[in-house]
């Protein structure tokens, strides 16, 4: 699996104007991992020294993605609230273009059941 930057723009807005990205308290963290080594978009990177998950790639992460929050066993990782993102899809018309993309798209999303 690759590490290197993976950014994108997200639903044709560039990446770096959207802040979503996790942060990790160092005083809640056991330094188990879970995140490096689950994170499919390179995020993290491990500091070996003070045994903590350092962000290391905050634009790698996918926009709404709060798999590393979910998987954590001491709630070490945060990320902005729901309301931002929420705020995100009504600002930059994401459920108006996701419809035009899955009308676009039809033979790339057809379940075929």
């Amino acid at each position: 699996m690759s590490k290197k930057a993976v950014m994108r723009s997200w639903y044709g807005v560039p990446r770096e104007e959207i802040t979503w990205h996790p942060t990790v308290d160092p005083e809640l963290c056991m330094g188990c991992g879970i995140c490096v080594i689950n994170c499919g978009r390179g995020v993290f990177q491990f500091d070996y020294n003070r045994n903590v998950p350092v962000v290391a790639r905050p634009l790698n992460c996918l926009v709404g993605c709060t798999t590393c929050q979910n998987t954590c066993p001491q709630h070490a990782i945060s990320f902005p609230p729901l309301s931002y993102l929420h705020k995100l899809i009504k600002k930059y018309r994401v459920i108006q273009r996701s419809r035009e993309e899955l009308l676009a798209n039809r033979e790339r999303y057809e379940a075929k059941l």
